[in-house]
């Protein structure tokens, strides 16, 4: 029985379906996404509809990222802001093209259900970006912080330096959890190509939506399983190298 986290897809189920097939999945294991399965590559619908198809035969959670709160706003309300069209929105009403109205209401039906965050028995907090709250997820009140927030890995990072000549002042924040997982922002801006730890958090955002490859981590053994570079499943596309 394994419980893994995986990162940020942005419309690649040709990485997702590769990533699947070298976890060798069984049905004790718990899959936990930590957002952004759309914008970027060509396959964002496409994306939706498998996991839909695979959340009936294993145990999925989902969490919502900040480009699936953008096409969650499109398919209720024709929502296409500039920000997300700029970010990918664009390709993602293009996948969108060929689904059937009753789909596009189940993939609504799909969006509203994520989580904005989730805790594990094991006190494991997941979420696509952070929280700002010193009391915790509980604590925050701006809802638009658990998919867009980078305070939370910026201070992780800062307080992985400072830590080691300063044990007592652990920031406030990550006292809360045994371990955070979060995606949103790529490990690629730090020129890593793996997922990242800085104190208890940890980062499976490897860029998968620009020349990274798409991540999983198991969280008790924290083996690290990978696709391909996404960039060269869809070697006709540009992503979201723009």
């Amino acid at each position: 029985m394994r419980t893994l986290a995986i990162g940020d897809i942005h419309g690649g189920l040709k990485a997702l379906k590769q990533l699947i097939e070298r976890l060798q999945l069984t049905k004790e294991d718990t899959l936990i996404f930590l957002g952004d399965y759309v914008d970027g590559w060509s396959e964002s619908a496409q994306v939706i509809q498998y996991l839909i198809a695979l959340s009936k035969t294993h145990n999925c959670v989902f969490i919502k990222g900040n480009h699936d709160a953008w096409c969650e706003d499109w398919l209720a309300f024709g929502v296409d802001s500039q920000a997300w069209l700029h970010h990918g929105g664009k390709e993602t009403i293009e996948s969108y093209k060929s689904v059937s109205e009753e789909d596009k209401k189940a993939h609504l039906n799909f969006f509203e259900a994520m989580h904005m965050y989730h805790i594990d028995n094991q006190n494991r907090l997941f979420v696509h970006a952070g929280f700002t709250s010193a009391q915790g997820v509980e604590g925050e009140h701006q809802i638009q912080n658990f998919y867009f927030d980078r305070t939370l890995w910026d201070m992780a990072l800062t307080a992985s330096k400072f830590l080691k000549e300063h044990p007592d002042q652990f920031p406030e924040r990550l006292k809360h959890y045994k371990e955070v997982y979060i995606g949103h922002t790529p490990t690629l801006y730090y020129d890593k190509v793996q997922p990242m730890q800085a104190v208890n958090v940890w980062n499976i955002d490897t860029g998968a939506a620009f020349t990274g490859k798409l991540s999983a981590i198991d969280l008790d053994t924290k083996e690290v399983f990978q696709s391909d570079q996404v960039m060269t499943l869809y070697p006709n596309e540009i992503g979201r190298n723009k």
